[in-house]
């Protein structure tokens, strides 16, 4: 592998320009897209958080419905930030030579890179404050604590994103993301916490569960929702920084090898 792949990014505020030429884009069908990222999202939380919340106590102090909540803001962040740098990311790479159109302007492909992230967090963040949004209106949560949840959810979407802008440089073809929607995003929801405490689950897999991105974001988000400070609120904001860091820098590596010949 040439060693050039390797180099430390260098960006420039030019990366805004690419920003905002997918919000543009998106803004025509900004309302469908809004609804269908939330459809999801909403469906779980009123009909497990309703339904299979009457059947249940209380869980961690709060109603079910309550818990649920929490894990469908990060959950919702993570869907939304996955499928706008695999699918649509994709189709910007490569079906419609997109960012080969904006790197003949005076861009690099590290601000290509900076745009698509920071427009995908951008993306997530709407998705998850609209789940929040929802929970606030069925008084679901009433703390002022729950503001720190917006910087939180936008940590999220950079997480997420550079996770899936590294599938989008591995990617042949758009089949090739339902690998890891199956094999990595599912599992991760199931054992993240969004659903039942992670306390719940076997010591081997809680140990698993330790190592995932979404553990963190669901750790720091339900405590805010009931008005609690999180524990270890260093530590979660640590991995999930990290995570951030590394996947957008393994994403511009491998990005690099895909069109820096």
């Amino acid at each position: 592998m040439k060693t050039k792949h390797f180099r430390l990014p260098e960006f420039s505020l030019r990366f805004v320009h690419v920003w905002r030429r997918n919000l543009l884009v998106w803004r025509k069908l900004a309302i469908p897209s809004i609804l269908g990222n939330l459809a999801d999202p909403m469906i779980y939380m009123l009909g497990l958080g309703y339904g299979l919340g009457a059947m249940l106590p209380d869980v961690g102090g709060m109603s079910y419905v309550a818990f649920l909540a929490a894990g469908i803001v990060c959950s919702s962040t993570m869907m939304s930030a996955s499928y706008e740098t695999m699918y649509s990311g994709f189709s910007r790479m490569h079906v419609q030579k997109t960012w080969d159109g904006i790197m003949n302007a005076p861009l690099t492909l590290d601000d290509v890179l900076l745009g698509e992230v920071v427009w995908a967090a951008s993306k997530s963040f709407l998705s998850g404050m609209a789940v929040l949004l929802v929970a606030l209106a069925l008084g679901l949560t009433n703390s002022a604590l729950v503001l720190w949840i917006i910087p939180l959810v936008f940590l999220a979407g950079l997480v997420f994103s550079g996770m899936g802008l590294i599938m989008t440089a591995l990617s042949p073809s758009y089949d090739f993301f339902m690998y890891y929607f199956t094999l990595a995003v599912t599992p991760m929801m199931l054992i993240s916490g969004v659903f039942f405490p992670v306390e719940q689950l076997p010591p081997a897999i809680q140990a698993v569960t330790l190592a995932l991105p979404l553990t963190h974001a669901v750790a720091l988000a339900r405590p805010l929702m009931s008005g609690t400070l999180p524990h270890d609120i260093i530590l979660h904001l640590a991995v999930l920084t990290a995570y951030a860091a590394a996947g957008f820098y393994l994403a511009l590596v491998m990005t690099r090898r895909r069109l820096l010949k």
